[in-house]
């Protein structure tokens, strides 16, 4: 952060925070009234869930022009309260230099960013974890193949899947949609995919395919 701050940087910035025991003690002291709340991408207000923006010397020896701001919200049932957590709520918090946008929106700004460390967790897991190769052009080849995956698997779900299955992490989908059996005949000059019945994912991947086939010719 003080390199994105550095003099002569015009960079702009959204950080995820630990929450530490200052930042939990601070908390504890914001009133009711500092609190505003949180909002969905629809602009309506998120059920059960505020924020605030921390200022005075908690802030003392960050970057100059930083700016903390902190959510609470009600835990999902079942999800365990951490010791970071204040009177039965979640408590997260951010750091940013945008100024001029409500901290409502701003923490949503930061909220949607979930997608994409999503999709670096993904890429983590599907082959960016490790090098495999010595060379570096052969390294630098295998991470074109697999980003061309990780698009793919951006895509696909999008397009093709609906409900439940557009959540399916990488692993699930290659277990149950691309390692499905099946044999591809040719008769009467078509091409017939033909899948194994007894496979539980088997209407997935028709519905999926017809989806496909229903998209207009990106030409």
């Amino acid at each position: 952060m003080s390199w994105l701050a550095k003099r002569g940087r015009r960079l702009s910035y959204s950080v995820g925070m630990t929450v530490t025991e200052a930042i939990h003690e601070h908390v504890l002291k914001v009133p009711a009234s500092a609190w505003t709340p949180a909002v969905e991408a629809d602009g309506e207000a998120r059920d059960g869930a505020w924020v605030a923006e921390l200022t005075g010397k908690l802030l003392h020896g960050w970057p100059k022009g930083m700016r903390l701001i902190v959510r609470k919200e009600r835990p999902h049932p079942g999800a365990q309260l951490r010791i970071t957590d204040a009177d039965g709520m979640r408590i997260t918090c951010f750091a940013t230099n945008t100024t001029g946008r409500p901290i409502a929106e701003l923490e949503l700004r930061q909220r949607l960013r979930a997608r994409a460390e999503d999709r670096i967790r993904a890429a983590r897991a599907t082959g960016l974890r490790n090098l495999p190769l010595h060379d570096t052009a052969q390294n630098r080849v295998w991470m074109e193949i697999v980003q061309i995956a990780l698009d793919l698997l951006a895509w696909m779900p999008m397009l093709a899947l609906t409900g439940r299955a557009r959540l399916w992490e990488p692993r699930r989908l290659r277990f149950r949609l691309f390692s499905a059996a099946g044999q591809l005949v040719t008769t009467g000059r078509r091409r017939i995919l033909r899948l194994a019945r007894h496979w539980p994912w088997t209407g997935e991947i028709t519905a999926a395919l017809e989806r496909l086939a229903l998209l207009p010719d990106p030409g």
